[in-house]
């Protein structure tokens, strides 16, 4: 049970390595697919727990993400830039939004001495006053009429009072309305200049970690490739010329002497 375990853990491992060494294939020349197809078939003769093999693994994840994070980083730079401009317009949006009620308040605030004028008209008032003074005076007599009248002054004293004091907290310099409104206006001016800002000091930095630690990494992948490719035709050279000095060695110890030949002599010849 357990050699089964373990060969289908081997297989399951292949196939894997087989799945990565066929990505890396598309990033590999043309004229050179050949000898990287060598590399891989020999691969596959090595254990799952081999160095090498777990050495290769890494480099090609390695040369799969370099291939692929530059492309990511690009394309999140752009999604930045775009949300970036997005909350560019939005705030100019806002700004002119804030700048139209600001105008729009403005002249409400400078026809309101016209329209409170045109409210408050003496004439109407005193019209008015007398209307109810001769009806008070003709239903219940002069006290009555005094003490409605004196209510009628109390309330629009109260209610000049009031108007009075709310034209003065919307027109006041320091905590107006006006003021206020400017106020948020220049806050969230300054906020989207500082998120501004700290997006592009954010890019630089992303960019300078990138050329600083990325290219070194990938120089130092390539040479170490380059010395275990090396080493390992060195090493196979080396190998097969020792294994055929030794076949060779065997073959004539194994050998059978060769057996003499007689060379038969001629009888001379008498005369």
């Amino acid at each position: 049970m357990n050699s089964d375990q373990e060969a289908l853990a081997f297989r399951e491992t292949e196939a894997e390595a087989q799945t990565l060494f066929d990505e890396l294939a598309g990033l590999v020349p043309a004229e050179r697919r050949a000898e990287y197809y060598r590399v891989i078939a020999h691969t596959r003769t090595l254990s799952p727990d081999d160095e090498m093999l777990r050495i290769l693994e890494a480099m090609g994840v390695l040369a799969l993400l370099t291939r692929e994070t530059p492309a990511e980083i690009a394309a999140e730079r752009k999604s930045l830039r775009k949300i970036l401009e997005s909350s560019a317009s939005q705030a100019n949006a806002v700004e002119k939004r804030m700048a139209g009620y600001a105008s729009h308040l403005e002249s409400r605030l400078a026809q309101l001495p016209k329209e409170l004028e045109t409210g408050l008209d003496p004439p109407r008032i005193a019209k008015l006053l007398g209307e109810s003074l001769r009806q008070c005076f003709q239903q219940s007599g002069l006290p009555d009429t005094a003490r409605a009248l004196d209510q009628s002054c109390s309330e629009m004293s109260s209610v000049q009072e009031k108007l009075v004091n709310v034209l003065r907290e919307v027109a006041h310099p320091d905590i107006g309305v006006i003021a206020r409104i400017r106020s948020a206006n220049d806050s969230l001016l300054r906020s989207m200049t500082t998120r501004a800002q700290q997006m592009d000091n954010f890019l630089v930095r992303l960019e300078k970690q990138v050329l600083a630690i990325w290219l070194p990494v990938v120089a130092t992948a390539a040479l170490a490739l380059g010395f275990a490719l090396g080493t390992w035709f060195a090493n196979e050279r080396q190998a097969a010329s020792d294994t055929s000095g030794t076949v060779q060695s065997q073959q004539r110890l194994r050998a059978p002497d060769a057996p003499r030949q007689v060379v038969p002599l001629r009888p001379a010849k008498h005369h």
